[in-house]
């Protein structure tokens, strides 16, 4: 491979990046609405229910689209000489067939979804989601195959979180007060598929001569299992924390946690800003064998992602007590797991993007790691509350404590997972850089200085301030040439090249 391939290749993960970093700024106008509309008119217990009741339904849903997410692209460039309609469909039948049989058992045993026992009618409606959430995954894929990342910046930081937003308030309103988030969620998950579906119809169109074989689906579901474990286990490490709080902790716990999780959640989605973009990138680099191009391009969007991260990181966590006091003043509990996860998603970008190579190279071992990590978490979880309760301490720290496992988990995850990337690889892969370490030192010191003012200053002053300072540090103290592509738009690599 060339360095102009490469080049090209970064330049491409650079668009894409920024692409999707538009979307995370969309998605946390959007975001903001629905958190202060879900915890003023809703309240901490009924966040608590829809959040248990999410975990089971997006959990089912992830199971279904069958690793789509990112085997889509390795099986679309396999597919040569096929059209590739009838390759997506193959994945689409599959999804639906799986998803619309975990819904209906969802539907008759509603306990996961509900583990305080308290729900409606139509919260179990929730099970609509499944296909919907699946199909999505699936259609989204296809398009970012295509370096089409817009579609995926319009679906999920557009169109689903205002129209859950919207929707929340207008149920609320309209006497369905009692499962106004579950319908407001099945209603944002539709927009979204309708969304992803439009764009896919118009780039691929509809299959020919496409006729479903058993046999073929069935050693497609086989191939397809460790990846869809793996999606669901990286997943899954982001909402066992709340299926296992729903057990020990009162319903308004598991909602004020949620609402944290949402905050911290916001920068989560820079890792997958290059998700997309990153599995064509890879795919087409180990057909070619370049294995240290893969290297150099998992630590390069490594950095991206742990240097952003920690700046939003800051941001919020710095003045998390007035961020929290934006739902609602029984929120501000929430404050010391919100430091904590917010600090997990920062070190759980080395596996992420370690991960996204993986899940070709080393599909098995990649898979027995994820598995190991979310029962590590787990055991993490149990013991830290169990040792709270004991300790007793009341429900903000039980909170915390599954803060600090979901930390710990995803810390050794991401140590263990880039470790065998480097030696699959025969390439160090290390995204890690001490200039991180100097931009954070002032943003902290000027994040702290701005908790002395009133909450309206430290939020609407104090945020920007401390994202400029970090920012100023990074770009001038660890940012190189290559870091800065990031911000070109006018490259000549910026077009992927066949």
């Amino acid at each position: 491979m060339t360095e102009q391939a490469n080049q090209g290749d970064i330049a491409a993960l650079a668009k894409g990046g920024r692409t999707n970093f538009i979307g995370f700024l969309l998605r946390l106008l959007a975001r903001l609405p629905f958190l202060f509309i879900a915890g003023r008119l809703y309240g901490a217990d009924a966040l608590g229910r829809f959040a248990s009741a999410l975990v089971v339904v997006e959990l089912l849903a992830m199971l279904c689209s069958l690793g789509e997410k990112r085997g889509l692209a390795q099986r679309l460039s396999e597919g040569e000489g096929l059209r590739p309609a009838n390759v997506v469909f193959d994945g689409i039948l599959l999804a639906l067939a799986y998803s619309v049989v975990a819904g209906i058992v969802l539907w008759f045993f509603p306990e996961p979804m509900f583990p305080s026992g308290q729900y409606s009618e139509l919260d179990k409606l929730l099970v609509l989601a499944i296909p919907a959430f699946a199909l999505t995954e699936i259609l989204l894929a296809a398009q970012a195959y295509r370096y089409d990342i817009a579609t995926t910046v319009r679906a999920r930081a557009v169109i689903e979180p205002w129209t859950i937003s919207i929707m929340a308030g207008v149920f609320f309103y309209t006497g369905f007060r009692e499962a106004g988030l579950s319908l407001a969620y099945i209603v944002s998950i539709y927009a979204g598929l309708a969304a992803a579906a439009w764009s896919f119809l118009r780039d691929y169109g509809l299959p020919k001569d496409w006729r479903p074989q058993p046999q073929a689906l069935w050693r497609q579901t086989m191939r397809a299992l460790p990846l869809a474990t793996a999606d669901a286990v990286e997943w899954g490490t982001r909402r066992l924390d709340i299926f296992i709080l729903g057990f020990f902790a009162a319903p308004a716990a598991v909602g004020i946690y949620y609402i944290a999780q949402q905050v911290a959640s916001l920068p989560q989605k820079l890792k997958t800003s290059f998700e997309p973009i990153l599995g064509p990138v890879i795919t087409r680099n180990l057909k070619e064998g370049n294995l240290g191009a893969i290297a150099k391009q998992v630590a390069q969007v490594g950095f991206w992602i742990v240097a952003a991260q920690a700046g939003i990181a800051l941001a919020l966590g710095v003045p998390g007590e007035a961020v929290m006091g934006l739902v609602g003043p029984e929120f501000v509990g929430g404050t010391g797991a919100l430091a904590f996860l917010l600090a997990a998603e920062v070190v759980a970008a080395t596996a992420v993007v370690s991960e996204a190579a993986l899940v070709y190279v080393a599909r098995k071992r990649n898979l027995a790691i994820s598995l190991a990590t979310i029962a590590l978490q787990a055991a993490l979880t149990v013991g830290l509350i169990v040792l709270v309760q004991n300790l007793g301490y009341g429900e903000p720290h039980k909170a915390a404590a599954a803060a600090i496992a979901l930390m710990l988990a995803l810390g050794a995850a991401s140590l263990v997972k880039a470790w065998l990337l480097s030696r699959i690889l025969g390439h160090r892969v290390n995204n890690w850089r001490w200039a991180l370490v100097w931009a954070a030192a002032p943003a902290v010191l000027v994040g702290y200085l701005a908790t002395l003012m009133p909450e309206w200053v430290e939020l609407i002053v104090g945020v920007p301030l401390i994202l400029l300072t970090y920012g100023w540090v990074i770009w001038n103290r660890g940012f190189g040439p290559e870091d800065r592509v990031l911000f070109r738009k006018n490259l000549s690599g910026d077009k992927p090249q066949d």
